[in-house]
């Protein structure tokens, strides 16, 4: 046996015990790559973290292995050090969650099992746990219906596509299916429509971040009838704004046209007794798109989309000889195949399931609160700082939109050059990632602002406070410099402390 192999097996009797050295060493070297970075992403922008992956993995095929130890090693302090940690508090981005630690363990088991779900024989009780997982999704989303169903799904993106596949098929010969969706809809329900060859979406004009219920109303009427589906967002990517939903299933209802809702963001916020009335209409949509790896700390992937009913899904129903054979499910072997577009695919609802039992619903609405919460101070912690503006208006379930103040004092274009070599200057230092977004301001004016989504379940408004400091001092340095090579990437005062962070 060659130096790149050892003890191979995973699974069975013996597997656990290789497992286990193998996964002492993958965490010691997590924990010390951690302490390396020293923030939560690697200082010196992509040169310095090419440069050094690629000195500790390359080549990563040799004609001769390493050994498992030598190669786990190099290459998961790689990622590790060369990581974007959502599980720092200066890490606020995108919808990217730091994963709870009991939802990774159990995706340890599924990848060691390795079940895959597309048939009965290949996840005898991967299965089950899947159908229990969906079936609490299902009710949780549609509390109401008869026979409400979900599929687990890897995110916002698929359950849309399938969403609309659904949809497209409903529709049959009466079609071609129209979908309506608003300015702030996820960029997956136009490449979905794509995708499907369906006509291109039409867009209604969206007021303060949500569809305006009139413009709708407008659209559908100038279709002229036909099969329609209506998308509405609860949780935009940029804004964490929720669209209108009783009022947009009332004119969708008017007009004879189903409402689909992408709640890949805000739909965890049902967990929640306090903050589950936001999303009041949600039940009224034929399908909803439900992500557990934004606002539910999941691994990714961790998608589901929902149905009012089970027998929506029937469009999916395929048979193959291989997987599930007439006699065989006659005989009682489950149908696995229908349960998605995918053939082969992991155990996910293992870990969501594991998350459940062990937080229950009230302790998973805790943790939302938590995240509602935080961003309601950070919030106002911006409306306080003198040198600082926070987009007039809400917050949006947990994400704040703010700029440096100075950006403001300057002719639009420059202003915003600004905020954008803000947001570089700290991500080349490593000190912080924040999104970007362009929203309205309270002028109309569409402007460019820092985005803070606030995921982190323990992270308080207290442990956020030094971001703004860090925007302040950077805007001030953008400003003075007038945006010349501010943040840029391979400068050389940075290289050298890109060096220092990251040597041993």
């Amino acid at each position: 046996m060659s130096a790149g192999t050892g003890d191979l097996l995973a699974g069975g009797v013996p597997g656990p015990g290789h497992l286990r050295t193998l996964t002492a060493l993958v965490l010691d070297t997590l924990e010390s790559a951690a302490r390396t970075r020293g923030g939560p992403l690697p200082a010196g922008g992509p040169d310095a973290v090419a440069r050094r992956t690629t000195d500790l993995c390359a080549p990563v095929l040799p004609e001769e292995g390493v050994g498992a130890e030598a190669a786990l090693g190099d290459l998961v302090r790689a990622v590790a050090e060369g990581a974007a940690d959502p599980a720092d508090p200066a890490c606020v981005a995108h919808l990217h969650c730091p994963p709870l630690a009991v939802a990774v363990a159990a995706d340890l088991a599924g990848a060691a099992l390795n079940p895959s779900m597309d048939s009965w024989d290949q996840a005898p009780a991967a299965g089950v746990i899947e159908d229990l997982t969906t079936a609490a999704l299902a009710r949780l989303v549609h509390p109401d219906a008869p026979a409400p169903d979900a599929l687990i799904t890897s995110g916002g993106t698929e359950s849309n596509l399938v969403a609309l596949l659904l949809a497209r098929e409903r529709a049959g010969a009466s079609g071609p299916l129209r979908v309506v969706t608003g300015a702030n809809a996820h960029h997956s329900v136009h490449r979905a429509a794509w995708m499907l060859g369906l006509p291109a979406p039409a867009v209604v004009a969206c007021h303060d971040g949500r569809i305006d219920p009139a413009g709708l109303d407008r659209t559908l009427s100038g279709l002229g009838g036909g099969p329609a589906l209506v998308v509405a967002t609860a949780g935009t990517t940029d804004e964490g704004r929720i669209d209108p939903l009783p009022e947009i299933a009332r004119i969708a209802d008017r007009h004879g046209a189903e409402l689909h809702v992408d709640a890949a963001y805000g739909g965890p916020l049902l967990f929640s007794e306090r903050l589950a009335p936001r999303l009041a209409g949600l039940d009224q949509a034929v399908s909803v798109t439900f992500d557990l790896h934004k606002l539910g700390w999941q691994p990714v992937a961790a998608g589901a989309l929902a149905v009012a009913d089970t027998a929506l899904l029937a469009p999916l129903s395929l048979r193959t000889d291989y997987l599930n054979a007439d006699d065989d499910t006659e005989a009682g072997l489950p149908d696995l195949l229908g349960r998605s577009i995918r053939t082969t695919r992991r155990p996910d609802a293992l870990k969501i399931a594991v998350t459940f039992r062990a937080l229950g619903r009230r302790g998973l609405g805790e943790l939302v609160e938590h995240c509602v919460r935080t961003a309601e101070e950070f919030g106002r912690a911006v409306d306080a700082h003198p040198a600082l503006r926070r987009r007039p208006g809400e917050i949006g379930i947990s994400t704040v939109l703010f700029r440096p103040a100075v950006a403001d004092g300057l002719e639009p274009e420059a202003g915003d050059a600004v905020v954008a070599e803000v947001r570089r200057t700290l991500l080349v230092d490593g000190r912080a990632v924040l999104g970007r977004a362009v929203a309205e301001d309270g002028d109309g004016r569409h402007r460019l602002w820092l985005k803070a989504t606030l995921l982190h379940p323990e992270a308080g408004g207290a442990d956020l406070l030094p971001l703004l400091d860090l925007v302040t001092e950077a805007a001030e340095r953008a400003a003075a410099e007038g945006g010349d090579g501010v943040g840029g990437v391979g400068g050389s005062d940075i290289e050298v402390r890109a060096t220092e962070r990251l040597s041993p």
